[in-house]
């Protein structure tokens, strides 16, 4: 992948100089937070997908973790359009990280406002955006973060180290991705991604209070709405997985994926409610229906 430019704290600099201390508190602590939102070529240029809500959500996560950042929303809203229209990113992500780039060898509290980096990367082999093919999952040994241990609602990096032994406990044992329950018995979430079943033609997903209020789950839900698709959030036991017709997950990258195998049981990917959702999902993203042309924030 070309090393596009980076935005960092208001200056535009070549990649290999966006770095930190390796005893930085973001780094050495784990205290960093981030978004990442696609970046799409549209009618009237290179547009971002609800840029707005993920920026909510952004500070929403800094005020959790009772942090600080040094610009505003609005101010990170015009840095993401610069640094996309200076390396022309067209389809793409974007990716803003914010953290304490100051070390901190003793210091667990630092009372300064965070740094932020901004990376707008065009579409490559390497992210493998839009790449949709079935995969497989599995239930992992390793149980979602309780609420009460961590705000599970906060994109931050240091809770990504669970869906990390998620993520492995599933590729050590074969599967592509692992699902997490919760300590409450339930089923959560995967390690980046939100899941959804169908059952009796009916979509349904866990509900919010233990899982990341995902934007691209959210977006499902609108458009399942929309479109008279019978959807419900709801908790769900980890029978109701092996009793499933249909199985998918969402995330930022690639928005639906069907699961073509959960343990041992063989599923239809992509089943009928799935592929109704899939194309949806396209139309909004390829400009092919406008009626939610409202999500996409122009660039440049």
């Amino acid at each position: 992948m070309n090393k596009p430019n980076v935005w960092l704290n208001g200056k535009i600099i070549p990649w290999h100089e966006a770095n930190v201390p390796i005893l930085s508190h973001g780094f050495s602590r784990g205290s960093a937070v981030f978004e990442a939102f696609g970046t799409h070529e549209g009618p009237d240029g290179t547009l971002a997908f609800r840029m707005d809500a993920h920026l909510a959500r952004l500070k929403q996560t800094v005020k959790l973790l009772g942090m600080e950042l040094k610009y505003s929303i609005e101010e990170i809203a015009h840095a993401v359009a610069k640094i996309a229209s200076i390396n022309n990113s067209g389809r793409g992500l974007v990716k803003i990280m914010a953290y304490w780039g100051e070390e901190a060898i003793i210091n667990l509290i630092l009372k300064s406002k965070l740094d932020v980096a901004i990376f707008a990367i065009p579409a490559s082999e390497e992210l493998g955006l839009d790449k949709v093919k079935p995969i497989s999952a599995c239930i992992s040994k390793w149980r979602k973060l309780h609420p009460e241990t961590i705000p599970v609602q906060a994109k931050a990096c240091a809770n990504y180290l669970n869906g990390y032994l998620i993520r492995k406990d599933a590729n050590d044992r074969g599967f592509d991705i692992g699902l997490s329950v919760g300590t409450d018995g339930f089923v959560a979430e995967g390690s980046i991604e939100s899941i959804f079943i169908v059952k009796d033609g009916i979509l349904k997903t866990p509900p919010l209070g233990r899982i990341l209020a995902s934007i691209t789950r959210d977006s499902i839900i609108k458009i399942a709405n929309a479109n008279d698709i019978k959807i419900e959030e709801t908790i769900l036991q980890k029978e109701d997985l092996f009793s499933a017709d249909e199985m998918f997950t969402s995330h930022t990258g690639i928005k639906v994926t069907p699961i073509k195998r959960f343990e041992e049981n063989e599923l239809q990917a992509p089943g009928s409610v799935t592929t109704i959702i899939m194309e949806l999902m396209d139309n909004t993203l390829n400009f092919k229906d406008k009626s939610f042309y409202s999500w996409f924030q122009k660039l440049y």
